[in-house]
């Protein structure tokens, strides 16, 4: 068959406009994996809790304020279960775009290293920090209802009866399960720890007596306080917090060693881009950093903190030092 000079010519136009789409695709492929066209899509925040904990009101006003300024939806995804390691090794595992963000705290970050050596995730390989965003009092509570008055008392109980007194825990090596056994350890006491899934249930059982004490954020049990359904036996840790001032710390009470601070941050996938990282970063700091932020979070009973990577990860590191050497002196671990 003959190619006329006409065919020929649309031929080659045919194959030239093909070869532009083509480049275009590959043009619009390139900018969607490029960190320069993040965000393109909706953002994740993981909390590895269920509903109702402090990280959950934090989450939800960095989800909204990161949405306002990205311009993308960010949504809340609770993953609870396993000590938050279900949640942690699902951002672990997720594909390092800037699109899924870890909102976790002290228990994750530094609890969960010092008691398990067979974690399937490595918090300093496979994360990279982006920001503390909240200290977080935490308070020893009891119900209202409950004979004790102070932790003196309580302590005198569980003296006089062995393994009566009952705490309620977010499961094994979380961060109130530790913060019970220091207790125990510092008073000469023995507690039984009684495990749920997360803030919300452990609240529940106070209410209904099914324990006898917790170690609570503020942020879940600050309305219950408020009410008078449950009471505060003192701060968790080492001096007074400005949001309960005349709560007495546990150093003041003389169970120093049993203080701890609990915090929460945020991570993303260690292979992040560095602009990505560096662009969440930014936004993070300077969300916290706003009146009206720092008013709802204390509203919330958090105290509102713009902690930078750098120290962030010091943070992490001294205090998985020190509950490494806690859990040494305790003999626990959860392997």
């Amino acid at each position: 068959m003959t190619t006329t000079p006409v065919n020929a010519n649309r031929r080659r136009i045919a194959l030239a406009a093909a070869g532009l789409l083509l480049n275009c695709a590959g043009s619009r492929i390139a900018a969607a994996a490029s960190p320069s066209s993040w965000p393109n899509k909706a953002i994740r925040i993981v909390v590895p809790f269920a509903p109702g904990g402090a990280s959950d009101t934090i989450a939800r006003i960095l989800s909204e304020q990161l949405a306002k300024r990205l311009e993308q939806p960010v949504i809340i995804d609770n993953k609870p279960g396993g000590a938050t390691i279900i949640g942690v090794d699902s951002v672990a595992k997720s594909a390092a775009d800037g699109n899924t963000i870890l909102l976790a705290g002290v228990g994750s970050f530094s609890v969960l290293p010092a008691l398990r050596k067979t974690l399937p995730f490595d918090v300093e390989r496979d994360f990279a920090p982006i920001a503390l965003v909240n200290y977080t009092p935490n308070i020893l509570v009891t119900a209202s209802e409950k004979p004790y008055r102070t932790l003196a008392e309580l302590l005198q109980a569980a003296k006089n009866h062995p393994n009566t007194i009952r705490y309620a825990t977010y499961g094994d090596g979380s961060a109130n399960h530790l913060c019970g056994a220091l207790l125990a350890h510092a008073a000469g006491v023995e507690l039984e720890a009684i495990p749920y899934k997360g803030a919300a249930d452990a609240k529940l059982a106070l209410l209904r007596g099914e324990v006898d004490l917790s170690f609570e954020t503020l942020a879940s049990v600050g309305g219950e306080l408020k009410s008078g359904r449950l009471r505060a036996l003192a701060h968790g840790g080492a001096g007074r917090t400005g949001l309960l001032p005349d709560l007495p710390g546990l150093s003041e009470l003389g169970y120093g060693q049993a203080a701890v601070q609990p915090f929460f941050g945020m991570m993303v996938p260690a292979a992040t881009p560095e602009a990505i990282k560096s662009r969440l970063t930014k936004e993070v700091l300077e969300i916290m950093a706003q009146p009206d932020v720092k008013a709802r979070a204390v509203a919330a009973y958090l105290e509102p903190v713009a902690i930078g990577p750098a120290e962030m990860k010091t943070t992490i590191q001294a205090s998985t030092a020190t509950f490494r050497r806690v859990a040494q002196q305790l003999k626990l671990s959860l392997d």
